[in-house]
């Protein structure tokens, strides 16, 4: 237990839930996937420099400035950073063609807002008392209402989770939201969250928003307490792909794991280090001692 993680990200959180392996590989056996051999412009790429050429949007917006030069600005801002960023000549026209098409939906809903940015990409913390853990984030954006309350912001290049994926799995906002209430981001203070929005900019932009309150967000805090609480007990073992989006999503780990020699319905038996194993081949090897050790689903 002693060389378990006493420190994880948000998103550290949602790995977590869906795939436990990946925090043990990651943050105990120190293991991480090697860069490819060669560059390529790929799902993440895209993701950091979408974030990049938003972040120096917002950090100079008129509010209420005029629409057709807004608009104007932000694509001279993303043919800038797209230049310098990426090497890809094919990479860097579509890009900044789907950039272009979700450029009016995405102005929209900024006029739609009524809020002023406070927080852009900078990082917050708070420790989860009384156990010995700290939660870190990374938002995206909080905004601050006319009210006084806070707009929980974050950008996606494809489609934004739904409030029913983000009550089970994807809680990232959820838990930057009761961080706030908290404090966790350096001169806010503590302060209420009205609520979150993941704004999708992929090929069907749209928004998911979830109003918040102190019950919604006391849950959400309870749970994680709960979950943390949970790994920090010896019998609890790190589960491989325990709850993926789809069979067919691939894991960095999955190598590691040997998936593909156990079944997604086995249930995970512990295994001391050590202990004699079957002989790869016989009947018995590759079943689900592979997939790590849980007794049951970490709620």
């Amino acid at each position: 237990v002693s060389a378990r993680p006493e420190r994880l990200a948000v998103t550290g959180i949602r790995t977590l839930i869906r795939d436990p392996y990946a925090v043990y590989a990651r943050h105990i056996l120190r293991l991480y996937p090697l860069d490819p051999l060669h560059r390529a412009p790929d799902a993440r790429l895209r993701g950091s420099i979408l974030h990049r050429i938003l972040e120096a949007f917002v950090k100079d917006r008129a509010p209420g400035g005029d629409r057709p030069a807004e608009r104007a600005r932000l694509m001279r801002i993303a043919e800038a950073v797209l230049a310098e960023e990426v090497p890809w000549p094919a990479a860097r026209a579509l890009w900044l063609a789907r950039l272009d098409r979700a450029a009016d939906f995405f102005l929209e809903t900024e006029a739609a807002h009524a809020g002023t940015p406070v927080v852009l990409e900078e990082e917050g913390r708070v420790d989860l008392t009384p156990l010995r853990f700290t939660l870190t984030a990374k938002p995206d954006r909080i905004d601050v209402l006319p009210d006084g309350r806070l707009h929980i912001l974050d950008y996606k290049t494809g489609t934004p989770p739904t409030k029913k994926q983000q009550e089970q799995f994807d809680k990232q906002l959820l838990l930057e939201a009761a961080m706030a209430e908290r404090g966790g981001f350096r001169g806010l203070g503590p302060a209420e969250v009205a609520r979150i929005s993941y704004i999708g900019l992929g090929t069907s932009p749209k928004v998911e928003s979830v109003e918040t309150d102190a019950a919604l967000l006391g849950q959400v805090w309870e749970g994680l307490h709960a979950l943390v609480g949970r790994y920090m007990r010896r019998e609890q073992g790190y589960v491989s792909r325990r709850a993926m989006f789809g069979e067919r999503f691939p894991g960095d780990y999955d190598h590691l794991a040997r998936f593909g020699e156990w079944e997604m319905s086995d249930a995970p038996v512990p295994v001391p280090v050590g202990a004699e194993t079957p002989e790869a081949g016989s009947a018995e090897a590759g079943t689900d001692r592979d997939r790590g050790s849980c007794p049951e689903d970490a709620a």
